[in-house]
């Protein structure tokens, strides 16, 4: 019994070695996690900084993306407003220009008509004179000394 009560404390110290080596090693493995638990918590502190870093250079830069949009509108609008006054004063210009021209053509026609010396059947320029003298004669019709009034308004698109 000897050998055995001799056997029972060898193995009792090995169990003590191993329960202390296992209890150092949930020791270790318990220091490993925390470790490992602070590195996560700093890589997620860090990742969250980082995320919350890109979110606020987004927000400036939307902010100045909408500035440089709006500039961008009002000189839109501004611009259209010169462009339609424009196209308004391009309107009355070619309206008078065709009043113009056609003012033109008739009284070149009345000239070719005074500077001929016959008429086309025949009859002498002083005859035809006479008939014309009402026509031409500036105080017999208004509408030969009215100015050319054209206005925007008369143009509406």
């Amino acid at each position: 019994m000897a050998s055995s009560s001799g056997n029972s404390n060898s193995s009792g110290s090995t169990l003590l070695q191993n329960s202390g080596s296992e209890e150092d090693l949930h020791q270790l493995m318990d220091q490993r996690k925390r470790k490992r638990m602070e590195s996560n918590r700093e890589s997620a502190r860090r990742s969250r900084m980082r995320k919350q870093k890109r979110l606020d250079d987004l927000m400036a830069q939307l902010i100045l993306l909408r500035k440089d949009n709006y500039q961008i509108l009002t000189g839109i609008n501004f611009i259209t407003q010169q462009y339609l006054n424009m196209e308004a004063e391009n309107s009355v210009l070619r309206a008078q220009i065709i009043e113009l021209s056609q003012r033109l053509d008739s009284l070149n026609g009345i000239l070719n008509h005074l500077n001929n010396p016959r008429i086309s059947n025949g009859v002498y320029e002083s005859e035809a004179f006479e008939s014309f003298t009402n026509f031409i004669h500036p105080f017999n019709y208004a509408y030969l000394n009215q100015p050319i009034v054209v206005t925007a308004d008369v143009f509406q698109y």
